[in-house]
């Protein structure tokens, strides 16, 4: 994958229900999950732009701003220009339903 996968790019929300071993499992935030009590996610925009969203106070999702960048092959690397530290993530499975990373840092 020279190219991030087209479907990236929009906004996911972790489905930790479905995550395995160290893989973990994002739905996009139209998906019908059952009732939680907070969930993270995040969003990818082709311009190279990136929201993190964990969890506030009251477990109401907050909103980190940062950029995704693809370093190699399945492989982004995220910065918050110092507001939080980098993280890197693997991209397993991306598609209309799923996105599967492993966590590679952070």
């Amino acid at each position: 994958m020279s190219e991030p996968p087209s479907g990236l790019f929009r906004s996911w929300v972790h489905s930790y229900e479905e995550d395995h071993d160290d893989v973990r499992v994002y739905r996009p935030d139209d998906h019908p999950f059952p009732p939680a009590r907070g969930r993270r996610g995040m969003e990818f925009a082709p311009d190279g732009t990136f929201v993190d969203h964990p969890l506030g106070r009251g477990d109401a999702p907050a909103a980190v701003p940062g950029r995704w960048r693809l370093v190699s092959d399945r492989h982004i690397v995220l910065t918050f220009g110092g507001a939080r530290p980098d993280r890197e993530l693997e991209i397993l499975r991306c598609d209309e339903d799923e996105l599967h990373v492993r966590r590679l840092t952070g």
